[in-house]
């Protein structure tokens, strides 16, 4: 049976952004709360609000609170949670634990505000770490992390906001006063970090923007509303720009199901009888075929939009041989030959087959290689990951939604699910965007090299998932017959300027990776000390990732920039990228290097000492 392709698409959270509560003077409680109760339906499988609340009936206020001033909330990390073991570790090496009570007192002081915000946000950042944020985060109680990356940041604010709006449909007048306090601190705390991490925005006037505005037109005409417009920006081609300022909770553009490309389409057209009798042959793969046809129908509902998609997306899956060449000494250039060669077999076990025995459905001249591997790249880049409400996740192109760049600081976090009630798709804003300015989406934790293979740009900024794996081996004894077994373990090493610990037993390298070198050199060891057994043992560990990490260096090359001007957008594309990994290889090296100086510096007190005596 062949093994059909499958785009990945943009993957994101399946949850809806809550829109941020008006506390009005006259503010009505149930009705409030049943406001929240219908929103948290569509929430409830966030892992955020998991993580923070389970929240089924209002309680009573007296179980809520204690006195009118003096009252908790309670931020609790979910046992569904994948990495609950690690997170309940680090909260309480931090001092928290996995339910934490974070009692309110407005009277306690005129920090209040701010020392009790910056509780609830040390426990929520725990609490919506992913597994890279995880493994990079350092657990000793004595670290003080501002942030572990921007997403995290950001999770982190509009969860607690989160709560928040929530809580205050249950309360006292006076504990709203004092949520509402809270509530005004963490927008205000949202919009600072977005104004610190705002990406200018410059548009190119020069460009026409015909065929993006007839889409928006359709897209008016079809039901489609949004607040942004389509034009050319400097370094990132076409993107989404707000028309008006925009605030938490608002929807940047909301896409009724009639407008999204879905495999109902494939159901209703003429070729699902025939594909659908292919052993193994995926929807998503259908669609790709669907969408190669469809693109040439003048009469096609989606016809505009086909005319403002590009005749060549330029992604990694395009790169020539020079460029490809020019990834020698990274794991990318594996990656892509790999990929390129897997959709080289995937077109080859449907073709000539379909053209020959149905060519009135499947002609030759549609069906190239050239068209199969753009509308690959098609699906690749621009396809979404949709939770209907039958509870199926399928993979969609959405028109307009589609302008929606990605950066490591997303206006936009969660989407992804349809609204019940409106069978649409909303876009809520995670943090403020203001007019003219361009509004970014995630499209997922993606290190550079993906995001290059499968998407044709590098991120702006330094991304927190550009990682280098490292895999070793280590001989085991099999307990059940006595033999030497083999056991593989990743670890992984990062830019170490991503770093807030570069102290000795740190040196901004993460702690996991250290721990096992460690272990392989000297089980026995077991702290973090500075005597002598352990001082030269990190000596080791330190010399072992030098020589390690010497070598990548070596492999890597030098670079030329001069040979960049002249040079083909895949051959930049592949040199920018080498860049990035010797920088991080470069920051790795130096960590060593200044490690080893820590190391030794100890070593000499500890001898001194031990000459002494």
């Amino acid at each position: 049976m062949v093994a059909f392709i499958q785009p990945l698409g943009r993957l994101y959270s399946i949850s809806h952004c809550l829109k941020s509560l008006v506390i009005k003077s006259n503010f009505d409680t149930q009705t409030a709360y049943k406001k929240i109760r219908s929103i948290l339906e569509i929430a409830k499988s966030s892992a955020s609000t998991r993580a923070l609340m389970e929240f089924d009936n209002p309680p009573p206020s007296d179980k809520a609170k204690e006195t009118d001033d003096d009252f908790a909330i309670v931020l609790e990390l979910s046992e569904d949670d994948l990495h609950f073991e690690k997170k309940k570790k680090l909260l309480q090496n931090k001092g928290f634990n996995p339910k934490e009570q974070v009692y309110l007192n407005s009277s306690s002081g005129p920090d209040w505000i701010s020392t009790t915000l910056k509780v609830m946000l040390q426990i929520a950042r725990i609490i919506q770490l992913d597994e890279v944020e995880l493994y990079f985060g350092e657990d000793d109680a004595c670290s003080s992390v501002e942030y572990y990356s921007p997403r995290n940041e950001v999770e982190a604010l509009n969860s607690i906001l989160l709560l928040l709006d929530i809580s205050l449909s249950s309360v006292t007048c006076m504990q709203m006063n004092v949520l509402q306090e809270l509530r005004e601190a963490i927008i205000g705390m949202i919009r600072d970090f977005g104004e610190k991490n705002s990406v200018k925005t410059k548009i190119l006037e020069n460009h026409s923007c015909g065929k993006e505005e007839c889409l928006l037109q359709w897209g008016e005409n079809n039901g489609i509303r949004t607040r942004l417009q389509i034009a050319y920006v400097k370094g990132a081609g076409r993107g989404a720009i707000a028309r008006e300022n925009l605030n938490v909770g608002d929807i940047a553009v909301e896409i009724p199901v009639s407008t999204v490309i879905s495999e109902e389409l494939i159901r209703e057209s003429n070729m699902f009888h025939i594909l659908e009798k292919i052993d193994g042959i995926s929807s998503e793969t259908m669609l790709l075929l669907w969408s190669m046809k469809e693109k040439h129908n003048y009469n096609s509902k989606f016809k505009i939009y086909f005319n403002t998609l590009p005749k060549e997306f330029n992604t990694g899956l395009s790169f020539g041989i020079e460029a490809i060449m020019a990834l020698d000494g990274t794991m990318l250039l594996e990656e892509i030959v790999q990929a390129k060669q897997h959709l080289q077999t995937q077109y080859d076990s449907l073709f000539p087959t379909l053209c020959n025995d149905h060519p009135d459905i499947f002609p030759w001249e549609v069906y190239t290689w050239e068209q199969f591997l753009w509308a690959c790249e098609l699906w690749y880049s621009n396809s979404m990951q949709v939770m209907f409400p039958d509870g199926k996740l399928r993979t969609c192109l959405i028109p307009i939604a589609g302008f929606l760049n990605h950066s490591i600081y997303p206006h936009i976090l969660h989407y992804g699910k349809v609204d019940p009630a409106t069978n649409s798709l909303k876009f809520c804003l995670s943090r403020p965007c203001s007019e003219g300015e361009q509004c970014f989406l995630s499209y997922g934790n993606f290190s550079s090299s993906h995001l290059l293979t499968f998407y044709g740009f590098l991120p702006q900024g330094d991304n927190p998932y550009d990682v280098i794996p490292m895999d070793f081996e280590a001989e085991q004894e099999d307990c059940t017959e006595g033999n030497p077994r083999l056991d593989r373990t990743t670890h992984m090493v990062r830019g170490t300027w991503l770093s807030n610990n570069h102290n000795i037993f740190y040196y901004g390298l993460p702690p996991p990776l250290l721990d096992y070198l460690r272990r392989a050199k000297n089980p026995m060891l077991q702290t973090k000390s500075l005597l002598q057994s352990n001082l030269e043992n990190e000596m080791e560990v330190l010399g072992d990732l030098l020589s390690t990490f010497d070598g990548m260096m070596e492999n890597l090359g030098e670079t030329d920039p001069n040979d960049r001007e002249n040079a083909s957008w895949d051959v930049r594309l592949a040199e920018e990228f080498k860049d990035q990994q010797r920088r991080i290889v470069s920051s790795v090296l130096n960590s060593c290097h200044k490690g080893l100086r820590l190391v030794e510096n100890e070593l000499r007190k500890c001898m001194n000492e031990d000459t002494r005596d």
